[in-house]
């Protein structure tokens, strides 16, 4: 097991229930249905990539190897940058405020997220040989 990502796994999908459940509640009525959809989106990534962190933590155990650490840490980023830049997004448009230059940290995220699956891979396919 690695214990960091089973913390942070557990952490961001608590988190993702109470962020979707604000949304669904509170923000409904304050957001228009784009920017819910756009707040909802950072609550389903956050959901998936939590789960991810999950599975690295567990994976571990088989698998002891640097790049399954990396993974989990680019997911950890990949949550805070791509679902906290689309929560902050959706916010600030409903207050009419423009994220500005701020807007490339979302595909910053994505990066992150991406390189996280990749390293994974990559994790695996080093154990398979």
């Amino acid at each position: 097991m690695y214990k960091p990502a089973l913390l942070a796994g557990c952490f961001f999908a608590g988190l993702a229930v109470v962020l979707g459940a604000f949304g669904a509640h509170a923000l409904k009525a304050q957001l228009d249905p784009q920017q819910l959809a756009i707040y909802e989106k950072g609550v389903t990534y956050q959901f998936y990539h939590s789960l991810a962190l999950l599975a690295v933590g567990i994976l571990f155990s088989s698998i002891p190897v640097a790049g399954l650490r990396w993974a989990s840490w680019l997911f950890v980023a990949g949550i805070i940058l791509f679902s906290g830049s689309l929560y902050l997004l959706a916010i600030l448009l409903s207050k009419g405020v423009s994220i500005g230059p701020a807007g490339i940290i979302t595909p910053i995220g994505g990066l992150c997220f991406i390189s996280g699956w990749l390293l994974l891979l990559l994790s695996i396919l080093k154990k398979a040989m």
